[in-house]
């Protein structure tokens, strides 16, 4: 296959419309339309339905979007080694990790890292969803556990860490400190919400801590981000079960039942094979070590 058209194909798969693919291609819509045009004809397939809002990919469009993705990503990797071969560290390194590791831990810490390197430009990537690596949504990856194991990536374990349960000073003051689970049946609860997709199995396990069989507390307060609940806990609205290596950072919180027996949680430092060598990922993960 031309590889011209290729690129062309998957610049269109990509924005799924002619006009913005020859914009971002410095080409005519009419170019590039002949183009994807040709490219059907020589594979006998179609790769796109046309409709009012723009395209829409076959099947078999989908099989070789999956197939050019994974070459612009090689090469994309392969630039980024070559440049690194030949300049000091800079260039740009996208970071993904959860809304509150990224936002409450991670984010107080890379200051640190920026002194050290301050010709690499950074781009933070906040997300409870899994990132897409073949898409190039992000170089690496902070995530809990392994979710399921790709051949494709490396993972390499970072800590542990337990989901405890906290409420803070004036809410205890205000409320009481619960003294057994069964207490939370009187307590207003924090949890996350079941719409968003959770960081960890198990999050709203606080739910039934203690409860009588078969039973589930209402939560008086429901979020869809870690954070949020963080903060929510923060200003005294309730009790909620946070991740520890978070909570120690804030003086002002109260663990509750600190000899219970807790859900444990990895956290994975992830990264395609390919980048493998990458000096760029070498030096955030060294400096990510040091900070556990």
């Amino acid at each position: 296959m031309d590889w011209d058209k290729l690129r062309i194909f998957h610049a269109v798969a990509e924005i799924r419309n002619l006009t913005h693919a020859g914009s971002a291609l410095n080409l005519s819509q009419s170019a590039v339309s002949r183009q994807i045009s040709v490219l059907e004809k020589d594979l006998n397939l179609p790769l796109f339905t046309r409709h009012a809002r723009g395209l829409a990919l076959t099947s078999e469009g989908e099989i070789l979007f999956k197939t050019t993705c994974s070459i612009f990503s090689q090469i994309s990797a392969t630039t980024s080694q070559l440049a690194e071969s030949y300049d000091k560290l800079g260039g740009t390194l996208k970071v993904s990790a959860t809304v509150a590791l990224g936002s409450v831990w991670l984010a107080p810490r890379l200051p640190d890292f920026c002194k050290q390197y301050p010709d690499l430009k950074l781009q933070m990537i906040l997300t409870d969803e899994d990132v897409d690596f073949a898409m190039r949504e992000a170089d690496v990856a902070i995530q809990f556990g392994q979710h399921d194991i790709d051949p494709n990536l490396i993972y390499d374990k970072l800590f542990d860490y337990r989901l405890k349960i906290y409420a803070s000073e004036s809410y205890v003051q205000e409320h009481g400190v619960p003294m057994v689970p069964a207490d939370l049946d009187a307590h207003r609860l924090i949890v996350f919400g079941n719409h968003a997709t959770a960081p960890v199995d198990n999050v709203n396990w606080i739910l039934k801590l203690g409860s009588e069989p078969g039973t589930v507390r209402q939560p008086s307060l429901v979020i869809n981000n870690a954070y949020g609940i963080l903060q929510s806990v923060k200003n005294g609205l309730g009790i909620a079960s946070l991740a520890d290596f978070i909570a120690r950072d804030h003086d002002d919180l109260v663990e509750i039942f600190p000899d219970l027996k807790v859900p444990v949680v990895q956290v994975f430092f992830v990264y395609p094979k390919q980048l493998a060598n990458s000096k760029r990922i070498e030096a955030f993960q060294s400096f990510i070590k040091q900070q556990t």
